[in-house]
């Protein structure tokens, strides 16, 4: 359904070393970037995530979050240790979310702007 999403942030140096970092950690790189903006995917012509410095931009109130998927609790893991390494503040440490399903993990954490963001992976 979604092509792509894109999140307003306030210092792009900052965000980018974040989304480097935790996207990294997935499996994702960026695959263009310029002045104002930085777009993520999976490969070159394959953006699904892109940060662009706005003036003013805030993150959305509760409710709103985007969960990426990762290939293995691994990897999970070693997006919610690079978040926090690049500025990320913890907002639920890896592991089972049994409310959610029995094959549940992810993790979770809030960007430097205030976004939520989740990393999971269902069924492994």
């Amino acid at each position: 359904m979604l092509h792509h999403l894109s999140f307003g942030v306030a210092d792009l140096a900052r965000s980018a070393a974040f989304y480097d970092a935790a996207l990294g950690a997935l499996g994702y790189r960026r695959v263009w970037a310029d002045e104002v903006s930085v777009g993520y995917g999976a490969a070159d012509g394959e953006e699904a995530f892109a940060i662009k410095q706005r003036a003013g931009a805030t993150a959305p109130g509760e409710g709103f979050h985007l969960a990426l998927s990762a290939a293995a609790r691994e990897a999970v893991d070693a997006f919610h240790c690079a978040a926090l390494a690049q500025g990320g503040r913890d907002n639920g440490a890896p592991g089972l979310r049994p409310d959610y399903g029995p094959a549940y993990y992810a993790a979770f954490v809030t960007d430097p702007d205030g976004y939520q963001v989740e990393a999971v992976i269902v069924g492994e």
